[in-house]
């Protein structure tokens, strides 16, 4: 028989282990050795000579493994295992694997016999296979891991690199179920008795760690631990290893390097230790490895680390959280861990440890303590020092809404400190708030009585019921029996102890006995008192869970109003959760709201430039559709038509004039995307036509909303002229002012605008004898007292000019109409007014009074909107002026490009539209801007026949003269008008504008300082040499003692700021002192302003230091509002270059500070910003020194 090899463990792994090419093969096939050094060698046919009498041979007995030659051969093919042909390594792996198969049963076999002289010959066949396979194993892995890269280095294979030519042919070769047999084999060997085959520890140790090692080589490959059947098999070996083979500590060692170095095994490791824990009933590899872990300290500069330790913790929490609560103590520590990873880790397993204890069926003694531990560290994390970890502990709660057990008190802590988080610095954590609030809203647990709604008013008149009904219950002092009852007996009477311990002669055991009917009376007082004690503690538990459903209540409204500030934040998804939550707290009936869902409206006009832009845009509409348009499952077609057209009406409720613009560009967006139906517009015309009398709001919201979707298809009103002229213009109209109103907005989007689907849509341009146009007029020139005629008077010129051929025409007639009504009445032409309104009733205020006083104040009245009338038109010949300029470049660039693509067709056509044509192709187009220019200067107010001619100088009279002209609408007509006659004429606007500033200055009313403010800023645009030099009187009225006129002023120079019409000239410190104004709209404003400001060339570093000047000069400002002013400011200089200047500019002010507030200011000034000057902190610590000196 062949010489046997002499097989030493323990050599070979120290060989094998350092190199694999410096293990000894002395005896293998001679025809290999050669292939050794020259891998290029190795041919398929040279493989199958030298292994297929190797693999008859252990076919025949596995003990032929034990032959020097055998052995030592497939040692050297194992060596140039990266280099064999992948079928020749399979046949290698197979016959290793059934070999060790084999003699797994021969061994079982002998065990059972207790065969003691085979167990040296076992031992030593169960090393050499066990080292074979281990050798295998990792050379496939190292085949496998290169086929990718396809020219690979092998991993600790010697020789050259190269390929041979049949690698090339490998293709792709699938090595699982080889694998897995493999795994089923090592199983079946360590389900062996190995403690009678190897004597000693060491030894079985040295065995099984052969299996191990190769187990850890391949989850070392994320591909492997994808593939869920070599993952299981895997778990299995180490699972039997561990259980039965001693090898928890090397398990230990090596998960925890696993961990550190392979991310992808964070989750498969807990999941093998959750096999473990359940179906091996071995804990303590899981204790260890936790305890471990719980005292590791992480490098500040290793990231990889922290997150595999984090996935593994929160993985093992979810699988199996009773392993983890065992070492929460220890692992709590991480808690003070630099690492965010680790004390996100930890929150989310306090999360997963709540959820398990709360499904828990048998609850331990210390269930309550170990819940309140955990939830008292998620509470404590909701202000962590880092934002992640922030967000972590508030999308635990969320997690934690929606178990069954609801825990109140704890979801009242956690609603305000979600509230409480809407403020913070993180945009995420404020997201994730908000979604927390909303969470809470939605698996909220006050559904069990009255349906789940949450109206603040609703509950407190059940709170107030209940208490009624408990003050009804309770007895007065001096009633006896119930009253000791219900409030318990915590006062005892010394001489009752007295009267029962002696029992005297007149001792109630002595008394005569109770008859039948005494009995049946006091059982009967007992029941009763029963009963009323059992009703009063029902009603106490209703007042506790009444007076938590109003605390949690209050939270959403408080929370509301910091909610409805972030729908402007610069953060979309932000913005989003903001939408959700308005409209999740909507559907619980929740009175603030529907304030969120109005100021949602403006986010309109969010810039859609980008996908963020366009997803809030979207994202406002859907939530509009699901609040107003989308009609229970259960409606018909018809009840769906009504329910949206009353939503849709309902909108417009209370609305500011800010909110319908906003409401506008929403449903015309919607009608565009056709979102709205026709059954819905009839709806809505039913509602506006009907002759009866109904809501006065009802009626003008249908009309404002046709208008809005008349912007977009301008069909909708087209079709209902005749029904607008009957009832807008008609005398519900001249009852109603505003409904008048807004059938004249309606009527203006006949003509198509930008956003209409159709531009071609829409009617022409209307003779000034069509009944829309007489209809206006009369309107226009309708008597009334009433302010809202000027609403109406101004919507209906604006119809005029937008719908008629010749509006100058018509307009002027109005205005002599209008003239000779105020001025000579007697001399009264009949009207378009006057001969539509036959037979309809006169107007309360325009018959004549006997008062002398009614005479004055119907003159003064008829005169104001004369005024206005004149002002309005001035503006709107303007418009058509330049509308006229427009259309004469249009036609003359079409006339162009018709003669270079068809000049024959020049030749042909009408005659008149050829002398049109011929005209306007001899007139240039600087020709005729100058033309346009010369008839706004010239000939609109100081041409002959111009009928504004003689209405200048009478409104400067009325302006100059307020003491001969006192009636105060007449003043704001008259300003009103001059100011509008100003930025027709620039010689008009230069000789008035002293005028106009000092009615600014002086006036007592605020809407005249209002409108001059406004035409200031227009005036800047039509005329910026005239008014940039009196800037400084507009920044004035920043300190206006009126909120209303301070907010328009901030409204006017943000725009003419923004936009270049006017030069900052240092003034930039009075919009900053806005930022801490009083009132909320105005800081809004101031901030918007500056935030938009500092997009703009670094506006916001370059005129810093004049703004400090300002605002540390100023006396009344103080010192808190003026940091919190500064630091605003200094957020905007984000360049370190501009810091570092800016800090400079400020240092050297410091050597002149002449007080200790100066000094203060500038200190505080840079601190802000990032300079990185030493000089300057040495310097801004020489301060006691310097400013004592100074004083």
């Amino acid at each position: 028989m062949e010489d046997r090899i002499d097989f030493d463990i323990n050599e070979s792994l120290k060989r094998y282990l350092s190199d694999p090419a410096s293990v000894n093969t002395p005896d293998a096939d001679p025809e290999l050795f050669d292939c050794e050094n020259d891998h290029e060698l190795l041919s398929t046919t040279l493989i199958d000579a030298v292994l297929n009498p190797i693999v008859d041979a252990i076919a025949e007995n596995p003990d032929a493994l034990a032959r020097a030659s055998i052995f030592d051969s497939l040692q050297l093919l194992l060596k140039c295992g990266t280099a064999l042909p992948v079928n020749s390594l399979s046949k290698i792996l197979d016959l290793i694997v059934s070999g060790l198969a084999v003699e797994a049963d021969t061994i079982n076999s002998d065990l059972e016999a207790d065969e003691k002289e085979t167990v040296q010959q076992h031992k030593r066949l169960l090393e050499m296979y066990g080292f074979l396979l281990q050798w295998a194993l990792s050379v496939v892995e190292v085949k496998a891991a290169e086929k990718p890269a396809n020219a690979a280095p092998a991993r600790k294979a010697p020789g050259k690199p190269g390929k041979s030519k049949a690698s090339a042919k490998d293709g792709n070769w699938d090595w699982t179920s080889q694998i897995q047999i493999s795994m089923e084999t090592m199983c079946k060997v360590l389900k062996l008795k190995l403690g009678k085959i190897f004597m000693t520890t060491s030894d079985r140790d040295t065995f099984v760690n052969l299996f191990t090692r190769s187990i850890y080589l391949i989850l070392e490959s994320e591909q492997r631990v994808k593939n869920v059947a070599i993952r299981m098999h895997s778990f299995k070996v180490l699972c039997v290893a561990v259980k039965h083979h001693g090898h928890s500590f090397g398990a230990q060692t090596s998960i925890v390097q696993s961990l550190t170095y392979f991310e992808h095994l964070s989750e498969p490791m807990a999941e093998f230790l959750h096999i473990l824990a359940e179906q091996y009933d071995f804990t303590q590899l899981s204790d260890e490895i936790l305890r471990e872990l719980a005292n590791k300290e992480f490098n500040s500069n290793d990231t990889k680390g922290p997150k595999s330790v984090s996935v593994f913790i929160i993985k093992l929490s979810e699988l199996a959280p009773r392993l983890i609560i065992k070492q929460m103590t220890l692992l709590a520590k991480q808690l003070d861990s630099e690492s965010y990873t680790l004390r996100c880790a930890i929150i989310e397993v306090c999360g997963n440890l709540i959820a398990d204890l709360s499904k828990a069926e048998e609850r331990s003694e210390n269930y309550a303590t170990q819940i309140s531990a955990f939830f008292d560290v998620l509470e404590e994390r909701f202000l962590d020092i880092n934002p992640y970890c922030r967000c972590r502990a508030i999308q635990v709660y969320m997690r934690l809404c929606e178990l069954e057990q609801k825990f109140p008190r704890r979801r009242q802590r956690a609603a305000e400190l979600a509230a409480r988080s809407l403020e913070d610095k993180s945009s995420n954590v404020r997201r994730n708030a908000i979604k927390l609030l909303a969470k809470l809203v939605s698996t909220h647990p006050f559904n069990v009585m009255h349906g789940g709604q949450l109206s603040y008013n609703e509950w407190t008149a059940r709170l107030e019921a209940v208490q009624t009904e408990l003050d009804a219950l309770k007895p007065p002092p001096e009633t006896s029996g119930l009253g000791e009852n219900l409030l318990g007996s915590s006062h005892i009477d010394s001489e009752l102890l007295d009267d029962a311990t002696q029992i005297p002669d007149d001792s109630p055991s002595k008394a005569p006995r109770l008859t039948e009917e005494q009995k049946a009376a006091v059982v009967q007082k007992a029941a009763e008192e029963a009963a009323t004690s059992e009703l009063l503690a029902k009603l106490q538990l209703t007042r506790k869970y009444y007076l938590e459903s109003i605390q949690f209540i209050q939270v959403l409204h408080s929370a509301s109003v910091t909610v409805s500030q972030l729908l402007s934040s610069r953060n979309k998804s932000e913005v989003i959760e903001a939408m959700d939550f308005f409209v999740v707290i909507d559907a619980y009936k929740v009175e603030t709201a529907r304030s969120g869902i109005q100021r949602m409206l403006r986010l309109i006009w969010t810039k859609g430039n980008s996908d963020e832009g366009k997803g809030v845009q979207t994202h406002l509409i859907d939530c509009y559709k699901g609040l107003f348009f989308d009609a229970p499952d259960s409606f018909g077609s018809n009840d769906v038509a009504n329910y949206i057209a009353r939503n849709m009406i309902s909108l417009t409720f209370g609305s500011t004039p800010a909110e319908l613009t906003s409401l506008e560009q929403l449903l015309s967006t919607m009608m565009s995307s056709g979102y709205i139906s026709d059954a819905v517009i009839a709806k809505l015309w039913q509602v506006y036509g009907v002759q009866k009398e109904i809501s006065k709001t009802q009626r003008r919201g249908a009309i404002i909303v046709l208008g809005m979707l008349a912007l977009a298809d301008p069909e909708v009103v087209l079709k209902e002229i005749e029904a607008m002229l009957r009832i807008g213009l008609g005398n519900l109209g001249r009852a109603d002012l505003v409904l008048a109103k807004y059938t004249c907005v309606a009527l203006r989007r006949m003509t198509p605008s930008r956003q209409a689907k159709k531009k071609d849509a829409g009617s022409p341009k209307l003779s000034n004898d069509h009944a829309v146009l007489s209809k206006l007029s009369a309107m226009i020139e309708a008597a009334s007292d009433s302010k809202e005629w000027y609403g109406v008077a101004e919507q209906a010129i604006g119809a005029i000019y937008s719908l008629s051929k010749h509006p100058d025409v018509l307009c002027s007639d109005i205005i002599r109409r209008k003239t000779i009504f105020v001025f000579h009445p007697h001399l009264r032409q009949p009207s378009p007014a006057q001969t539509m309104t036959e037979g309809e009733e006169q107007r309360p205020g325009t018959s004549s009074s006997a008062g002398q006083m009614a005479k004055h104040r119907t003159t003064s009245s008829a005169l104001s909107q004369l005024l206005f009338i004149v002002g309005h038109i001035a503006i709107k010949q303007i418009v058509h002026l330049e509308l006229c300029e427009l259309d004469f470049k249009r036609r003359k660039a079409e006339q162009e490009k018709n003669k270079q693509t068809n000049p024959a067709s020049q030749r042909t056509g009408d005659e008149a539209n050829d002398n049109e044509l011929d005209l306007i192709g001899g007139t240039t187009e600087d020709d005729f801007t100058e033309a346009m220019a010369h008839i706004r200067e010239r000939e609109l107010l100081y041409g002959e026949n111009s009928l504004l001619t003689n209405f200048g100088p009478l409104v400067t009279e009325i302006c100059a003269n307020n003491n001969s002209y006192p009636d105060r609408n007449l003043q704001a007509a008259a300003t009103l008008c001059m100011a509008k006659l100003m930025c027709v004429s620039g010689e008009y606007c230069e000789k008035n504008l002293p005028l106009l500033i000092t009615i600014m200055e002086r006036s007592e009313d605020p809407i005249v300082r209002n409108n001059a403010v406004i035409a200031l800023g227009d005036m800047a645009v039509c005329f910026n040499h005239l008014i940039d030099e009196n800037t400084d009187f507009l920044y004035r009225r920043l300190n206006d003692k009126d909120v209303s006129v301070k907010r328009t002023c901030l409204m006017t120079l943000t725009f003419l700021i923004l936009a270049g019409q006017v030069k900052v000239k240092g003034q930039l410190g009075e919009m900053a002192k806005c930022l801490e104004d009083n009132d909320r709209k105005i800081i809004d404003l101031a901030r918007m302003f500056f935030t938009e400001l500092a997009t703009k060339d670094n506006a916001v570093y370059n005129h810093f230091v004049d703004i400090f000047s300002l605002l540390s000069s100023e006396k009344d400002l103080e010192e808190s509002a003026l940091r919190r002013i500064i630091k605003f400011l200094a957020g905007f200089v984000e360049k370190e270059r501009h810091a570092k200047q800016l800090a400079e500019k400020l240092a050297a002010r410091l050597s002149r500070c002449e007080t200790e507030k100066q000094w203060d200011d500038v200190a505080y000034a840079l601190s802000l910003l990032q300079h990185k000057n030493e000089e300057i902190t040495k310097l801004l610590n020489t301060r006691s020194r310097v400013v004592t000196a100074g004083a």
